[in-house]
């Protein structure tokens, strides 16, 4: 058992299976509004994926058909209003800090959406590595809808790299809902499923099975490599590829693969 998989969470669900971490937003009856509390312990257990060997592949869901309804209008939005300029910048750092802590946590996170995912929901969906949904689903980065602007947790620099930038810029500006189908076209969703659990959980166990060293290089390297010019991405691959070459798990590879066989990876 991973030592994530012994952590009892207050603000959410945790499952692990076959080093599947699975987190489940699990406030179903107000489509799964974050509070202070549950944003921090997302980042708890996203940094604690970093001292986790154990830990393959995230999962990230909501309860109840819905995926994240954003920040708790009564638990967050309101209290905002009674801070100061040092306050609200605490809080928009915190909010800041569950980004940070996934895009830094070396295992892959899958968003599986099903209905709602607005506000920061829509956040933790896009700063996930892949995006599975249903045809229910709907994405919005609602901020303009309450005077805010749109570049919030990292929106402007993300979402263009994943939908471009007339796209992202639409969604920022409208505060409208991307839909399934709409977001599987422009390449925010991988797929849309109607059996996203299980969908998401074999996606997840196949990822689980590779090498989790190397996994974890990639997804370092797919970050690095936005601020990089090509000559600069190439040489840092190399020296990422060689690391990968030190591991247990490559030459598993080779000699299962000179002996006609299936590499069992480890992560070493």
């Amino acid at each position: 058992m991973t030592p994530l998989a012994r952590y009892v969470p207050e603000h959410l669900q945790l499952t692990e299976a076959g080093g599947v971490i699975t987190l489940t937003l699990n406030r179903p009856e107000r489509k799964n509004p974050l509070t202070f509390e549950s944003y921090a312990e997302l980042v708890r257990i996203f940094r604690a994926g970093a001292e986790d060997d154990g830990a393959k592949v995230f999962i990230v869901t909501g309860a109840g058909g819905n995926f994240c309804s954003g920040g708790d209008v009564h638990e967050i939005i309101g209290p905002l209003l009674e801070r100061d300029t040092k306050g609200l910048m605490r809080f928009t750092a915190m909010t800041g800090e569950l980004v940070k802590a996934m895009r830094a946590c070396p295992q892959p996170i899958i968003a599986a959406v099903d209905g709602v995912a607005a506000g920061a929901g829509a956040i933790i969906a896009m700063a996930s590595d892949i995006r599975l949904a249903t045809s229910r689903a709907r994405v919005a980065f609602l901020f303009n809808r309450v005077g805010l602007a749109g570049c919030d947790m990292g929106a402007c620099a993300i979402l263009p790299r994943i939908i471009g930038q007339g796209r992202a810029s639409e969604l920022l500006f409208t505060g409208r809902a991307m839909r399934a189908e709409e977001g599987e076209r422009w390449g925010f969703f991988n797929r849309l499923s109607e059996n996203l659990a299980e969908d998401a959980a074999a996606l997840a166990a196949e990822i689980a099975a590779g090498p989790g060293f190397a996994h974890g290089m990639t997804k370092r390297m797919l970050a690095m490599e936005w601020a990089m010019g090509v000559e600069q991405a190439i040489e840092a691959e190399a020296v990422a590829q060689a690391l990968c070459m030190t591991t247990q798990d490559f030459r598993r590879a080779y000699e299962a693969f000179a002996a006609k066989q299936t590499p069992v990876f480890r992560g070493d």
